[in-house]
């Protein structure tokens, strides 16, 4: 009889060896794999693929010891087949996607934003200091850093991104967000602006991209969390990029 588990655990490795390697040739892989790893990943989905091939080859056909499988052991390799088969149909049927807002308010946005590689308060409070460049990391990071509105007095935040709504105020208040990739899509951190812009669900969903430019103001949500809020000047609907994630 063949040896059902070691089948399994082969098939496994092999659907998830090919998916990636599929994902690389298609150009997805970003989606889930920061860019700096994608080598790293296909090399080793291409060895895994071949171990498993080898593998297969190998794998004994009679088994002498028993002459039937016990009652458990079929139950075993009952249910290990099933999640073998459930795992392979998922990775071949379900298409590629982005994370969305609802892992992004799983994750709080803003909660880890990092502070290395973006700009500093300090360089920011220079006389000359320009925020016409500050990438969306880049405001998340100055908020962690200061809530003070006398800061943000003057500045104008350019920024395109998902809309994720506020944990606190869902009906008024919306972060414009991306996800940051340090590693892989398991360690994204939800980074993000927030907007204020009462009953802004009659007009937008979330999800949905948009190109926002505004300036910051003390939010006059009364219950939201997030003490200051850009107040927008234009909204624009705008194209997913085709790079939606900000990596490290």
């Amino acid at each position: 009889m063949p040896d059902l588990k070691r089948y399994q655990g082969l098939a496994l490795i092999g659907v998830m060896s090919a998916s990636t390697l599929w994902l690389a040739a298609t150009g997805q892989l970003e989606l889930y794999v920061a860019p700096k790893h994608a080598i790293f990943a296909v090399v080793m989905s291409t060895l895994g693929l071949a171990a498993v091939l080898v593998s297969a080859m190998r794998v004994t056909v009679h088994h002498h010891a028993e002459a039937r499988p016990r009652t458990l052991g079929r139950v075993t390799a009952g249910i290990g087949g099933t999640v073998a088969a459930l795992v392979t149909a998922a990775m071949v049927l379900l298409p590629p996607a982005t994370l969305t807002s609802a892992t992004a308010a799983q994750r709080d946005v803003n909660s880890t934003a990092p502070l290395g590689d973006t700009t500093t308060l300090d360089e920011q409070s220079e006389p000359d200091a320009s925020t016409a460049n500050l990438s969306l990391l880049d405001w998340a990071s100055l908020l962690r850093q200061t809530s003070d509105i006398g800061f943000y007095e003057g500045k104008t935040v350019q920024a395109t991104g998902f809309i994720t709504p506020d944990g606190d105020d869902p009906g008024n208040v919306f972060y414009v967000s991306r996800f940051y990739i340090s590693h892989c899509a398991i360690d994204a951190q939800a980074v993000g602006v927030p907007v204020y812009m009462p009953n802004w669900d009659d007009t937008y969903d979330a999800d949905e991209w948009i190109d926002l430019e505004g300036e910051f103001a003390v939010n006059a949500s009364t219950s939201s969390a997030q003490g200051i809020a850009v107040t927008a000047d234009s909204v624009r609907n705008a194209a997913q990029p085709d790079d939606p994630y900000i990596y490290n």
